[in-house]
């Protein structure tokens, strides 16, 4: 039985504006089912929604930190108190398992409680000057109002770790999320207001991409916080440095895992399995560059090809499933379009490349890996942000990371071995803003940096202590009698 739709509203100045007519989004796991619909919308909304944050932000940086903490942690336990129903509206919206979903939404509970004690720590420093009789101290200031643009594969989490920080610092917020996943972004939105934040502190508008552009331009936004492809990505950053905005990127990966020949092939596999394959694929993070050593190749292969055949792709809220839908049929076309060019280079298909047929209609797509592919493929050189891996043999452990390095990406790398010698090499070597021991290459906790190299990331560091450099500015102050 199809759930109602939710009417998703802009949220301005603590008002919900807007009328139908904007799109209609159905759930890709049943396409017959309309899961939110969407507000008419132009940049008018940008306008209005960078007024209100602006005139709502001298109050709400003068707030107690106390107070902010409290709107932060309520939110946090409001959010926490309903995941299971967050959950089922996240897995409805954009494909993710229901056990997913729901983790996404406690993940996002915890980051708001997390972050509602850092609205208490003072960040700055007392320093000795050269001069006799003077003292210098650093303090941390706003920003003022700052844009976050998110991505739809983790489309409260996301959210809840660039909004949190922004807010607890004393920030004000507009927000606007890709609109595959509008409805589980102004449920938040709604808690925000539900937990006491003023009107005008978090704002969301809701729209297609040229809305986010026009958020990135607007002379009244001090701050950029973009996570997406690299192509948009490059288009924030020239159109945020044009007026001395601040910006920070995040942009995806390619990300190696390096399985060695002493490394225990369950673990390898499961490790494997787990960082490809989960969540669609659609991660960030995800294990897309399988880098195998000789000795243990065929056998893994052989392993990781067993291993699929045991996974069960369909509707994300059947408790059975393992594997979810793509989030639309755009992107199940993307990832089978990858495949098919990847197999006319010469990969060789082990497992999945197809559609897969369910008892409702959605955009499934099986579990793909493929083998005897070369570093400078598409396949090897793109990110697919679908259930597609491909294997490189390489002939031992220094063949390995110049292979894991090869490419423009550097966010996750991960190495599974039973030698200290080559993981604590890896761990210095590999050019990756996080490098994963004998784990999955997906998976990060919600209060340490996260952040890449190379073409992967641009500015500070996201979550944890690293927020308070991006949505915070350094006012050095000198004083004596």
């Amino acid at each position: 039985m199809s759930e109602a739709a939710i009417q998703v509203r802009h949220l301005i100045g603590g008002e919900w504006l807007g009328s139908a007519g904007g799109e209609a989004r159905t759930n890709p796991s049943d396409t017959s089912e309309l899961v939110a619909t969407l507000p008419a919308s132009d940049v008018g909304i940008v306008d209005q929604a960078v007024a209100a944050a602006r005139t709502a932000q001298p109050l709400w940086a003068n707030a107690t930190p106390e107070f902010r903490a409290d709107c932060l942690h309520k939110a946090g336990e409001l959010v926490l108190a309903r995941a299971k129903d967050l959950g089922r509206l996240l897995s409805r919206e954009e494909g993710k398992t229901l056990a997913e979903g729901i983790g996404e939404v406690v993940r996002a509970g915890r980051i708001l409680r997390y972050f509602a004690g850092e609205a208490i720590r003072r960040h700055g420093m007392t320093l000795d000057s050269v001069r006799a009789g003077v003292d210098v101290q650093t303090f941390r200031d706003p920003l003022g109002v700052v844009g976050l643009i998110t991505p739809w594969n983790f489309p409260i989490a996301i959210p809840a770790w660039k909004s949190a920080p922004a807010l607890a610092f004393g920030n004000t917020v507009v927000m606007k999320p890709a609109s595959h996943t509008a409805a589980i972004a102004a449920t938040l939105a709604a808690i925000y207001e539900e937990a006491g934040m003023p009107p005008g502190v978090f704002n969301l508008i809701v729209g297609p991409g040229s809305i986010g552009g026009a958020l990135v331009r607007h002379p009244g936004v001090d701050a950029v916080s973009f996570t997406g492809s690299q192509t948009v990505g490059g288009i924030v950053a020239a159109d945020a440095a044009t007026r001395q905005a601040r910006f920070q990127l995040e942009m995806g990966g390619k990300n190696p895992l390096v399985v060695l020949d002493d490394a225990d092939l369950d673990r390898a596999v499961q490790i494997a399995v787990d960082g490809a394959f989960f969540g669609t694929g659609q991660r960030c993070t995800a294990s897309s560059r399988l880098i195998v050593t000789d000795a243990i190749h065929d056998r893994f292969l052989a392993a990781m090809a067993s291993r699929m055949d045991a996974l069960r792709v369909g509707n994300a809220l059947d408790p059975e499933t393992h594997i979810g839908p793509a989030v639309s049929e755009t992107q199940q076309a993307q990832d089978i379009g990858f495949v098919e060019r990847a197999i006319a280079d010469g990969a060789r298909l082990i497992s999945g490349g197809d559609p897969v047929e369910s008892r409702t209609r959605g955009w499934f797509v099986r579990p793909t890996l493929l083998a005897d592919t070369t570093a400078e493929m598409e396949i090897n050189t793109s990110e697919v942000f679908g259930p597609v891996a491909s294997v490189l043999r390489v002939k031992d452990y220094d063949a390995a990371l110049e292979t894991a390095n090869h490419g423009e990406f550097g966010l996750s790398a991960g190495i599974v071995t039973q030698s200290l010698k080559h993981s604590r090499h890896f761990q210095r070597s590999v050019r990756a803003g996080m490098v994963m021991v004998n784990l999955p290459t997906a998976g990060v906790d919600y209060h340490v940096p996260f952040g890449g190299m190379g073409r992967s990331s641009f500015g500070s560091r996201e979550q944890g202590f690293a927020a308070v450099e991006f949505y915070t500015q350094i006012r050095t102050v000198y004083a004596t009698a």
